[in-house]
């Protein structure tokens, strides 16, 4: 594993739904409880001599389109060195309830692309960006946990193409999950396929970390 690629003096932003919100605006103010302090406390420690500024923009229950009406106030007047995006499992989940306001795939690739090319055009921020997940084993086809699954690769191809197109670093959570199910149950990450325990949120910041060495 090689350097990491944050330098002294950056800023680096995280944005996204519950997963990276994960109590930051609450008890666990300002960075939460989740992977994004976990991710500052691993570089603390490799990195000591680096002063990284960290700020976590996520809010729990957001979708790509709620990131889009609050993408000028809490990313580009930040301008941020680096910005980290983890959206797509609420917007899945309200397509597929068919619930109001709900994000099909179409959608969610048109807004991504949107708001990724809005920081490209008026910051200096490089990417990262974290694929959706759902920490399950549930196969059948015929309850709701296996829809999901059924669907989920195509949001994950929109954060695919879009790592490409913007040469951002990429995060790939579902095979990584995968891979854990394999030696251990899905409550040892998860108590339900979306919020992940400590133990979730710490192979989530080892994993980022992973992508962010050279």
């Amino acid at each position: 594993m090689g350097d990491l690629c944050f330098q002294h003096g950056e800023k680096v932003l995280f944005i996204g739904d519950s997963i990276t919100d994960c109590g930051r605006r609450a008890a666990s103010a300002p960075l939460g409880d989740g992977y994004v302090s976990l991710l500052r406390d691993l570089v603390i420690s490799r990195w000591p001599e680096r002063n990284i500024r960290w700020i976590n923009k996520g809010i729990g229950g957001n979708r790509v389109t709620d990131l889009q009406l609050r993408w000028e106030d809490d990313v580009i007047r930040e301008a941020p060195d680096w910005l980290s995006v983890k959206i797509g499992i609420n917007d899945l989940h309200t397509h597929l309830f068919n619930m109001e306001g709900g994000v099909s795939p179409a959608q969610f690739r048109e807004v991504y692309e949107e708001i990724l090319s809005r920081a490209a055009a008026k910051t200096k921020a490089r990417l990262i960006l974290i694929t959706p997940f759902y920490i399950s084993t549930d196969t059948s086809g015929q309850s709701f946990r296996s829809k999901v699954l059924a669907i989920l690769p195509e949001y994950i191809a929109t954060v695919e193409v879009m790592a490409s197109k913007f040469e951002a670093r990429l995060v790939r959570l579902q095979p990584m999950f995968e891979t854990q199910l394999v030696h251990r149950p899905p409550d040892t990450f998860c108590p339900e396929p979306v919020h992940p325990n400590r133990t979730g949120h710490l192979v989530i910041a080892k994993e980022v970390l992973r992508a962010l060495r050279d």
